[in-house]
């Protein structure tokens, strides 16, 4: 298979299921077009704050995405070939994430844009929800621990796979710039009531200035300071950005940054079609990397771990993430303009995130050797495509560093709304209200990540790992079968409704599996290491996470089935 008819074939089958499946779908949930929403009901300016589905996709695409569809893919493709990787994209793509986006974004908004966890409280029973919750918050988490750490070592790093400086304090530079200009665009939109499309015309052009700006003022935080760990430095910064950044006011930061970051993917994915398309008819650029490895399919082949459970859980983002769930039933659901919106929103972004995804492989599709580093083989990959888009105007130096700091805006896209997410959650539990409870929820979620982020890196098989690479197995496994227990309650909710739930059962069943194999998987694995000597205090940490998340979605699914027989057992009204 050529690379252009590779990512031909993907697009024309995730906007194919856009059309059908989307739209079967939409007809199914009977989506009002005039029905007010949470965002118009419960305006306040802070939370709750109406958009147009073309200005919320794109905040809500750069949500979604982050590191996921870029780290993921390339990781799958390293260690089992870019086939199955790219056959797990679409599928979950169409079946599994899109179903669980559209579902839980609509299941939201009809419960007055409350987190998911309300279905379950409405649906089981109390202390479902309180599990559901508990479990929620842990994952989000890791997430800020993972997407943090592997921020950090992007503004840290020296070397490419290409063989040239890859500028991480350069990136550093352009990634505070972009955050200013963020805030800037959205004081002014606020102030001066400066339209959407007006702002957009003046800032995308200045992220673009800041870019190039970069190698001309690295921070480079280590020489500046002479701390020893300058990537920990940077943890440490950067979760003092995400406390300050999840109180801000939706308007301010969030919205602006948002759209701001959805762009910048979409104009990675257009260079990345073009890239193919220009360096494909030229014969410059073609698929290197093989389509399978010597993984096994159910044991690990030395370091390299089992087919089966392991891609379901190392690409998340790409194919279905439990992430979006919250991304969609936390934010996304309190700015909602209309009901319709949300197929064009949570299955189109899905859609577009898949396709995504699909440009992040063919990046590591084109190398014939990945760098072990996804930043930088992301990176190096759409430097290449740049290169080719612009007919080699663009020099691959700044094209790579436009790739670097693609990556680290997506994550940033994340991390606030993570860290705000996480306190929407924490205070649901503790029932916390008011500034006081605003500022305790924030700081309590992330004392956790900052002590995570504190150990020393973890050394295996003789290898020295960042603490990002340690827990990505379990953010990808807790992510997973965070998946699956919010379809497993939206499957409950359309149950009670009397609608039909194959389309939410099914997926719900896969994803269940697939990530209780791999916790019990890690378990074992972790048990082995101990019998053998001494074992790093964060993968003490990991194991620990990995037992408490199996009780959790084991007591969960417990619940679930005796609901379920208690209702089947009823007697008719």
């Amino acid at each position: 298979m050529s690379l252009i008819l590779f990512l031909l074939v993907s697009g024309l089958l995730l906007g194919l299921a856009y059309r059908w499946y989307g739209g079967f779908l939409a007809r199914f949930l009977d989506l009002h077009e005039t029905k007010p929403t949470p965002a118009h009901l419960r305006r306040d300016g802070l939370d709750y704050e109406p958009a147009r589905w073309s200005w919320l996709l794109p905040q809500h695409f750069s949500a979604i995405a982050a590191a996921g569809p870029v780290v993921g893919p390339i990781l799958a493709a390293t260690y089992f070939g870019w086939l199955p990787a790219w056959i797990w994209i679409i599928v979950g793509s169409i079946l599994v994430g899109g179903v669980h986006d559209l579902m839980t974004l609509v299941a939201s908004v009809r419960h007055d844009a409350k987190s998911i966890a309300e279905v379950v409280r409405r649906y089981m029973n109390r202390r479902s929800y309180r599990l559901f919750l508990a479990f929620i918050w842990i994952s989000l988490i890791y997430v800020i621990i993972a997407f943090a750490d592997v921020t950090a070592g992007t503004f840290v790093q020296q070397a490419s796979a290409a063989g040239g400086e890859a500028p991480g304090p350069a990136v550093a530079t352009s990634s505070l710039l972009y955050l200013g200009l963020a805030l800037v665009m959205g004081f002014t939109m606020r102030r001066w009531k400066l339209g959407e499309g007006k702002a957009q015309l003046i800032f995308l052009p200045l992220v673009l200035v800041a870019i190039l700006v970069g190698p001309e003022l690295p921070f480079d935080l280590g020489a500046l300071t002479g701390f020893a760990r300058p990537q920990l430095l940077w943890d440490w910064l950067l979760l003092g950005y995400c406390f300050f950044a999840a109180m801000a006011p939706m308007w301010l930061l969030m919205q602006p940054r948002g759209a701001l970051g959805g762009y910048f993917l979409y104009v990675v994915t257009i260079m990345g079609v073009l890239g193919v398309l220009v360096g494909g008819l030229s014969g410059r650029i073609d698929i290197a990397a093989p389509a399978l490895s010597g993984a096994e399919l159910f044991h690990f082949s030395g370091s390299t771990p089992p087919l089966f459970p392991i891609l379901f859980i190392t690409i998340a983002c790409g194919a279905c993430s439990g992430f979006h769930s919250i991304v969609a039933s936390g934010t996304t659901s309190k700015q909602l303009d209309r009901e319709v919106d949300a197929r064009p929103v949570a299955y189109g972004g899905m859609m577009l995130e898949g396709f995504f995804a699909c440009i992040s492989l063919a990046t590591v599709m084109i190398l014939a050797k990945s760098s072990g580093r996804p930043d930088l083989t992301y990176a190096d990959g759409v430097a290449v495509f740049m290169h080719h888009a612009t007919f080699g105007a663009v020099p691959v130096e700044v094209a790579r560093q436009f790739g670097l700091l693609c990556f680290a805006t997506f994550v940033f896209d994340t991390l606030d709304a993570c860290t705000r997410l996480a306190r929407y959650v924490l205070m649901e539990i503790t029932g916390w209200t008011g500034r006081a409870g605003v500022v305790g929820a924030t700081a309590l979620t992330l004392a956790l990540p900052l002590l995570v982020v504190s150990l020393p890196p973890a050394e295996i098989d003789g290898r020295q790992l960042p603490i990002w690479r340690v827990f990505w197995n379990l953010f990808g496994t807790s992510n997973q079968l965070l998946a699956a227990l919010a379809l497993l309650a939206v499957t409950v909710w359309l149950r009670h409704l009397g609608k039909a739930v194959w389309f939410t059962l099914g997926p719900t069943l896969l994803m269940l599996a697939m990530t209780l194999w791999s916790l019990g998987l890690s378990i074992s694995v972790h048990l082995d290491r101990m019998a053998q000597g001494a074992v790093a205090a964060a993968l003490h940490v990991e194991f620990a996470v990995c037992v408490l998340l199996l009780g959790l979605a084991l007591w969960l699914v417990v619940e679930a089935a005796l609901l379920a027989r208690e209702k089947s057992h009823a007697p008719a009204a």
